[in-house]
């Protein structure tokens, strides 16, 4: 069974940044892609990040592409989500999760496609 555990979130004014981890257990942790999503009150869980198994590949949703930094430390089993000059429309609750496929070479950014996921970190961004 695989846990994920985020850590990182909090309140930060507009412009301001806050940096995300998500500790993985287990063994297998370098041979999945690894995602963040995040959700807000009243709204579908969107997609935000993701990183490739080996770390060599990324994808960002639109919305934060330029702002945001998805990274992983295969050693340390942790992803990592910089985020940087946030907006109040940042203002969710993330999540990251695991690729359900071993080893992928597409990624991809549906909710769908990942088998499991953390608790989820608040973040709220004040105008």
């Amino acid at each position: 069974q695989v846990q994920l555990v985020e850590s990182g979130g909090g309140l930060v004014q507009a412009g301001g940044s806050l940096r995300l981890s998500c500790a993985a257990s287990g063994r297998t942790f370098s041979r999945y892609a690894m995602g963040w999503f995040r959700q807000a009150p009243g709204k579908e869980r969107e997609f935000v990040a993701t990183i490739s198994w080996s770390g060599g590949s990324t994808y960002y949703a639109d919305s934060v592409k330029g702002r945001f930094t998805i990274s992983r430390d295969n050693a340390k089993n942790t992803v990592y989500l910089q985020m940087d000059s946030l907006k109040p429309e940042d203002t969710a609750v993330y999540y990251c999760a695991r690729d359900s496929r071993d080893r992928a070479f597409i990624l991809s950014g549906a909710p769908g496609g990942y088998g499991y996921w953390g608790q989820g970190t608040q973040v709220t961004v004040s105008s």
